[in-house]
């Protein structure tokens, strides 16, 4: 056979990643003419912000050369309104900073260290004063809403609240969910991305495990001892990023951080066992 060439590749693995796009997007009533010119977008905007010409402005007629779009497809492109997540994003990054000091400041933990169910009200301890310090401005109304609707905390018969999940994996909403998909799909593929042309930086991490014929009779097993594993890595990356983000106010800052998932689907016949 002939050697598949870096071409044959991308457009091998280009599909495969399209595929449960493709399948998320149809169950949505999303038609290929909306994804097409949702894809036209960003090819444009990618050849205008990352491969401008040296010295000088990108030109519209730069653009359909690097994207092979015409000039006309372009500027039509360029004049639709602009799609956002923005909203979905602030809730969930607001959402995100109240659970995280919610389950790391001791004043809202008890002598174990386990988050405390707190009182609406008060002037110490009390959920209140977690959103205030945690969510700025937000009312802590609006903030304890949203996150009874997503499931991320529960009320109690007393009135206290509990927080049922020290991580943002929403329960419920369909909206946020989807927002996720673009945050998480997209930093897996940056990292690919850095990792394919590191040329001698240090890589990103990125490692799997996976058994392409493994006894499905122990799958669940497996799905709770990586939800256990998981979650205790990313508790103790979440303490030590905590400590290190107070000790450093002020300083530049990046965005960082680990993402882990657990999938599983049919096996694939062209792939033989590694055991690993």
């Amino acid at each position: 056979m002939m050697k598949a060439t870096v071409r044959d590749i991308l457009h091998g693995a280009v599909t495969r990643l399209l595929r449960p796009l493709a399948r998320i997007l149809l169950r949505h009533n999303v038609s290929f003419l909306t994804f097409s010119d949702l894809a036209k977008r960003v090819f444009i905007e990618v050849a205008e912000e990352t491969f401008p010409p040296e010295g000088r402005r990108q030109s519209v007629s730069r653009i359909a050369m690097l994207t092979g779009l015409s000039r006309k497809e372009v500027l039509r492109v360029k004049r639709l309104p602009h799609p956002s997540d923005d909203e979905a994003m602030a809730q969930q990054e607001r959402s995100t900073r109240v659970i995280s000091g919610w389950s790391r400041d001791p004043d809202f933990l008890d002598g174990d260290g386990r988050p405390l169910a707190l009182p609406f009200d008060g002037h110490e301890g009390s959920f209140s004063v977690l959103v205030r310090r945690y969510s700025g401005d937000i009312p802590p109304r609006a903030v304890l809403d949203e996150l009874l609707r997503v499931g991320l905390v529960e009320r109690e018969q007393d009135g206290r609240i509990r927080l049922i999940a020290q991580a943002y994996v929403p329960q419920a909403g369909t909206a946020e969910k989807l927002s996720i998909l673009g945050v998480e799909a997209a930093d897996l593929l940056n990292t690919i991305d850095h990792n394919i042309h590191a040329y001698g930086e240090d890589p990103f991490f990125q490692r799997k495990v996976c058994y392409y014929r493994f006894p499905a009779g122990y799958l669940p097993e497996l799905r709770e001892l990586t939800r256990k594993r998981s979650q205790e890595l990313l508790e103790d990356l979440n303490r030590w990023m905590a400590e290190h983000d107070e000790a450093g106010a002020g300083d530049d800052v990046s965005r960082a951080g680990l993402s882990i998932y657990y999938f599983e689907g049919p096996p694939e016949d062209d792939h033989e066992d590694p055991k690993g």
